[in-house]
């Protein structure tokens, strides 16, 4: 016992294979391998969204180390599946069976794990170096562009200025054309005042000739009734 005791831990501290182990101390040590593995992968996946992704100096040691001890454990595996066709009966050979496609499925499954998180530094590794790419090469063109962006806002500068002057030229035209109708309309109003000047004044004249001819309406009126009367009164005398 002494002797499977210290064989037991050569494949746990690092040998490859089970020799001199038995089937049940063989799978003992691929079920802590597992352990240690799987606790080691949520370890390098803490580290993996806890860094933001800068893994550089934190998990290749761990990474390593998970690979080495799931070639270990799939190195057990073969072992296990040996020792298991060589067992005498078949009730042992389908239990320890079994056992060895759990132990080799786990393993594939923390297998698959490890390979996608290595896609996942990979990519983020390719995207790290083409952002410092696209960085190289904005810095290289950001000169050309502030140049050309320079020359658009002196292009735009004097488009404004153009805009500005034509602008004040159609003001100075309105503003003239406005004079000049100010000014015609200026000469009609004076026009207009002449005439109803003109027309007061002649119309002064003709309230002058008619109280004229008023007044001596008047006086051919008494004079008639003079007239008149001075006949009735000689009349009237002549006929006494």
């Amino acid at each position: 016992m002494e002797s499977s005791s210290a064989s037991a831990a050569t494949p746990l501290e690092g040998g490859g294979g089970g020799g001199g182990n038995t089937l049940s101390e063989i799978y003992q040590n691929a079920k802590k391998l597992q352990l240690r593995t799987r606790d080691a992968l949520e370890r390098l996946e803490r580290l993996e969204y806890s860094s933001g992704g800068n893994l550089e100096s934190q998990t290749p040691e761990l990474s390593a180390s998970i690979k080495r001890d799931l070639t270990q454990i799939q190195s057990l595996c073969v072992d296990m599946d040996r020792l298991c066709r060589s067992l005498p009966s078949k009730s042992h050979r389908d239990l320890w069976k079994r056992k060895v496609e759990q132990v080799t499925e786990e393993a594939e499954s923390l297998k698959q794990s490890l390979d996608k998180y290595f896609l996942r530094n990979q990519k983020r590794t390719m995207e790290a170096k083409e952002r410092a790419e696209l960085l190289g090469r904005a810095n290289g063109e950001s000169h050309i562009l502030r140049i050309f962006d320079e020359e658009a806002q002196a292009r735009q500068s004097v488009r404004s200025s153009a805009r500005m002057l034509e602008e004040a030229s159609l003001t100075g035209e309105a503003i003239l054309s406005a004079m000049s109708g100010s000014r015609e309309r200026l000469k009609n109003a004076q026009r207009k005042a002449l005439d109803v000047l003109n027309t007061v004044g002649l119309s002064n004249s003709v309230l002058r000739l008619i109280e004229r001819q008023h007044r001596v309406d008047n006086w051919i009126k008494y004079a008639g009734m003079i007239l008149t009367l001075a006949i009735v009164f000689i009349i009237w005398r002549w006929t006494r």
